[in-house]
């Protein structure tokens, strides 16, 4: 396989490298293609073929952390759909965060482009920028690790190949670790071949649905989205309900408005199957201690979202049956392909 191409032309006895990397576009799936989700593709970050295997290389390589010790992955398992199983996140030298890490799929879809819980960022480049030099995640400076990937045998070439330099700077860094992360496509769950007519839903899967778009009983879909909604987030913030009164203020702690506080992203419900614990400080360990959260565990603020219509009564007060069938909903939503895709592990 022919993988770049130089073309060496003379001017003046001068020669210049005119490189062109190999183009790689995102694979849309059917199902959001059928609903009209286009992805958010930066004109100047296109994928190629070598620009996500650098992305690749330098998210299972610990070389961007302050001690060598860590990498992206640790907290970003694929097995996990790239998220993390201890509940508070751990940076490379035992410090402890107070989040949850978010999982990572289908991020070329996040509309807002705010990422993160609390949306401090925006885009998926300047995300990959920020956990470099957070002290308590890898606790580097971006001149540490990019003079570190200067002086590697390999990186150098794997920059010219993919960007035509070989002087690397924390912009191109995160271009590649961008690309590599937008083809982190999860779309393959049993629900989504049910809507492309490929898969039959049980009886407690298809009553969990009806249970998740009834109004009257989950009222999810509202945050959630629906089956004309394969995203199954809206990717907005919102206060659901955890907390009477705030020590992690989310949102509000950026934007500086109150109104804000206590409001955090809304995570896609795929692969729950993989994710756990859940909620932005990972406070649940079960599927089932969310739902009961949602039943009867509502607590009131002053900036409780108003979808959190019943929240004087505790909650939406499901039965335990539509508890049950609910969560059989929910699991139908996991992407057993994508957990064990080998394009998505450091191999």
């Amino acid at each position: 396989m022919l993988i770049s191409t130089f073309i060496i032309w003379s001017c003046s006895n001068e020669s210049v490298d005119h490189y062109s990397p190999t183009p790689n576009p995102l694979r849309i799936p059917q199902l959001f293609q059928d609903k009209i989700l286009n992805p958010i593709l930066p004109p100047n970050n296109p994928q190629t073929i070598e620009g996500i295997a650098l992305g690749k290389k330098l998210f299972f390589d610990p070389i961007l952390s302050g001690d060598n010790t860590q990498a992206c992955a640790d907290c970003h398992t694929p097995e996990n759909a790239f998220t993390d199983i201890d509940r508070f996140s751990k940076g490379i030298d035992g410090s402890i965060g107070k989040r949850n890490s978010m999982p990572i799929f289908n991020l070329a879809w996040n509309y807002d482009e705010k990422f993160f819980w609390d949306g401090r960022v925006f885009s998926l480049e300047h995300q990959a920028f920020r956990p470099v030099t957070d002290p308590t995640e890898m606790k580097s400076t971006w001149n540490q690790v990019t003079q570190k990937l200067q002086e590697h045998p390999d990186y150098p070439s794997l920059f010219q190949q993919a960007f035509g330099s070989r002087s690397i700077d924390s912009i191109l860094v995160t271009k590649a670790i961008a690309q590599f992360e937008r083809t982190l496509i999860s779309s393959n769950s049993k629900f989504d071949n049910f809507l492309l007519g490929k898969a039959t839903l049980t009886v407690e899967e298809q009553n969990g649905f009806n249970v998740f778009m009834d109004e009257t009983k989950g009222d999810c879909f509202h945050c959630h989205g629906s089956d004309n909604n394969p995203l199954w987030t809206d990717n907005l913030f919102h206060n659901n309900g955890l907390d009477a009164t705030f020590t992690d203020l989310g949102l509000g702690k950026f934007t500086g408005d109150p109104a804000d506080n206590g409001k955090f992203k809304t995570p896609s419900l795929r692969n729950l199957a993989f994710t756990a614990p859940y909620m932005h400080d990972g406070r649940f360990a079960t599927l089932e201690e969310v739902i009961n959260h949602y039943s009867e565990g509502l607590k009131h603020s002053s900036t409780i979202d108003p979808l959190m219509k019943k929240v004087a009564q505790g909650g939406v007060q499901l039965s335990n049956e539509d508890k049950a069938d609910l969560k059989s909903f929910l699991l139908s939503l996991s992407d057993y392909e994508f957990v064990n895709n080998p394009n998505f592990k450091n191999q």
